[in-house]
């Protein structure tokens, strides 16, 4: 084994999407746009429900959260991917690579937590009316978001812990776009076994719970909705929580395809491009689905607008 073998690694190479230069050159355009589509549509959103009382309710009050943490989410990867577009050398330092890790995870998980007790919010609103307002009290609403955050840190330690404490000597080169645990434990060089499956049992919490209290509760929305005589509230209750499931479906289908493999051993174009829809494109969306098409948003951005 050679000298080098035994140099703990200082930067990784990422390879990124493409390695033609025209392509990159056009992804670069694409991405940039989607970027500048997810900072400006989530501040929007940020903005509307703080200056609007029409939006202080515990929808909106999570959706704000939710963007918050879309945004930390895309700022973590998208603008070093833009650079790396542009450059011959796509390299990251060790420590830069630690904190993409550290601020992805935390923003990851947390989003995951949220958008379950988005879904628990919509039940109690739609399976529990007469009590909503006492359920879904201020007090609770802001306990909800703090175990989203702590619960987002806490599976970001664990994570970051296995994933960083592992040596990483000679190989630096990481077949992705940006620095994510599956892809850069090929590269470590001692036996990732442990670590590999800390991240599936993790994702088992993080990505399964989550979707199973989501399941269970459009299961008694359906129900619910399916008995509701009016043909309007349906429609509304549908539009509502149609925007929400959609949100769930590419997040969570994304990710647990990413997650759920602990045996996986290359990381493959599929992989690369799968990884764009939780890591990139969720947060452009979230605006757009879920609230940008919501009409009390529509009023409060005229509302702004006009001022």
């Amino acid at each position: 084994m050679g000298k080098g073998n035994h140099t703990s690694v200082t930067e990784f190479i990422l390879l990124g999407l493409s390695q033609d230069p025209k392509i990159q050159v056009l992804l670069f355009c694409i991405f940039l746009v989607i970027y500048f589509l997810s900072v400006f549509g989530n501040l929007l959103i940020i903005i509307l429900i703080q200056v609007d009382s029409r939006l202080h309710t515990p929808m909106y009050f999570f959706l704000k959260h939710l963007s918050f943490a879309d945004l930390c989410f895309s700022t973590s990867i998208v603008p070093q991917m833009l650079v790396h577009f542009l450059v011959k050398k796509k390299s990251i330092s060790f420590v830069g690579c630690s904190l993409q890790i550290v601020v992805f995870l935390l923003a990851g998980c947390t989003e995951c937590v949220l958008l379950a007790v988005m879904s628990y919010d919509r039940y109690v609103a739609v399976c529990k009316p007469l009590h909503y307002s006492t359920i879904m009290t201020q007090k609770i609403c802001v306990q909800l978001a703090i175990v989203s955050w702590i619960t987002g840190a806490l599976v970001c330690s664990v994570d970051s812990a296995y994933t960083l404490c592992l040596p990483y000597q000679g190989q630096n080169v990481i077949n992705h776009y940006f620095c994510e645990p599956p892809a850069l434990l090929k590269l470590a060089s001692a036996d990732t076994y442990d670590a590999q499956m800390a991240l599936f049992s993790v994702g088992v919490v993080i990505l399964l719970a989550p979707v199973s209290l989501i399941f269970v509760s459009y299961c008694h929305i359906i129900s619910t909705v399916i008995r509701m005589q009016s043909g309007e509230g349906r429609l509304k209750v549908f539009s509502t929580c149609g925007s929400h499931l959609t949100v769930v479906v590419l997040y969570y289908g994304s990710g647990i395809f990413a997650y759920m493999r602990p045996n996986s051993k290359t990381m493959s174009e599929k992989d690369k491009v799968i990884s764009v829809f939780y890591s990139i494109m969720t947060s452009t969306l979230n605006p757009i689905i879920y609230s940008l098409r919501n009409k009390d948003v529509k009023e409060a951005l005229r509302k702004l607008a006009g001022r």
